[in-house]
């Protein structure tokens, strides 16, 4: 029946959701395994990697751009065989024989033996006016990432919680001054991070502030933040050059039809083989759990997802071409 299925739609070995830097190492790898492998994206290949101006930490590649590296990645997949298909996904379920089926905003309904979601996470946007003019030119959200592009500047990160406390102190080690600004006259972070952020002497605390709109110089490089206070309504400004948000992270896992093993900020639990709780479908990149989200965490899941697959897929086989013990006789059929 399933093989019946494949032949009336778009029948790969391996569907990848997102093309972000761990699917499409994944995708590489798919092809050199000489598995028939399709990426669909919504957009241009790249994922965070699109909204990052310089990236500085991925070896081999002292400085390069974003947009750069991202088309780097993808003619890499692309040598391989991968195919890449511009589309969104709106559900990406297990069907009762067995197969993946990804359906498509354009109607298009995409079917393989395994698959591999690595549709990363969007940052939680403040929403304020300049935010994304400015990205890459000032408004960041990963300091791991940007930091050091900011030594000796005076720097806001925006947030309360662990990411944004964490993220705060990180900074201390490239700008002069970090302000933390908070909406709340109480920080959600954990006590031991906030007994960390309050010894700092390079960091400063704005509470009950939010962030009302974000300006640049003549050069469109974040130069000043208009802060107003939640209490008296008062504006004020930051003079800052850098601006890091830490208010959020969703995980792009709302695709995933059936349920998943996840934790309680909704990334995908996954084995040491990047394997779900879904049998066949495995997960890489920012849309898992674990430590740290940069492109080289992402490329490594990526690998050893699309590896796991092919493995998942050749067990699949053996198991079709074993010949079956029939109880009563004990012979082979």
């Amino acid at each position: 029946m399933s093989d019946t299925l494949l032949e009336n739609n778009q029948q790969y070995d391996l569907i990848i959701v997102g093309a972000g830097p761990a699917g499409m190492t994944a995708a590489m790898y798919a092809g050199r395994s000489m598995l028939k492998t399709v990426v669909l994206e919504r957009g241009a290949s790249g994922g965070e990697l699109l909204n990052t101006d310089v990236i500085e930490d991925y070896p081999g590649f002292e400085h390069i751009k974003g947009w750069d590296l991202a088309q780097k990645f993808e003619s890499h997949a692309k040598k391989f065989g991968a195919e890449f298909a511009q589309e969104t996904v709106l559900t990406l379920k297990k069907l009762p024989e067995g197969l993946f089926s990804a359906t498509t905003e354009s109607g298009n309904e995409y079917l393989s033996r395994t698959a591999i979601v690595t549709s990363g996470g969007t940052p939680t946007k403040l929403n304020v006016p300049g935010e994304l003019e400015y990205a890459g030119k000032g408004v960041s959200y990963c300091a791991i990432c940007d930091g050091a592009f900011f030594k000796g500047h005076t720097l806001a990160v925006i947030g309360g919680g662990d990411a944004a406390v964490e993220e705060a102190d990180f900074l201390t080690r490239y700008g002069e001054k970090v302000y933390l600004v908070h909406r709340r006259e109480e920080l959600r972070a954990s006590k031991i991070l906030q007994k960390r952020l309050f010894e700092n002497p390079k960091i400063e605390v704005i509470w009950n502030s939010v962030v009302e709109r974000i300006e640049a110089d003549s050069d469109g490089l974040v130069n000043n933040i208009v802060l107003r206070d939640v209490i008296t309504h008062e504006a004020r400004d930051l003079r800052a050059t850098g601006i890091f948000v830490f208010i959020g992270f969703r995980p792009n896992t709302g695709i995933i039809e059936g349920h998943v093993d996840h934790d309680e900020m909704g990334y995908l639990r996954t084995d040491m083989n990047m394997e779900t709780s879904i049998k066949g479908l495995f997960a890489a990149g920012d849309v898992r759990v674990q430590l740290t989200r940069q492109v080289t965490t992402a490329a490594g899941d990526g690998t050893t997802a699309a590896i796991a697959a092919e493995k998942y897929l050749a067990a699949q086989r053996t198991l079709r071409d074993e010949p079956q013990i029939v109880a009563t006789g004990g012979y082979a059929v």
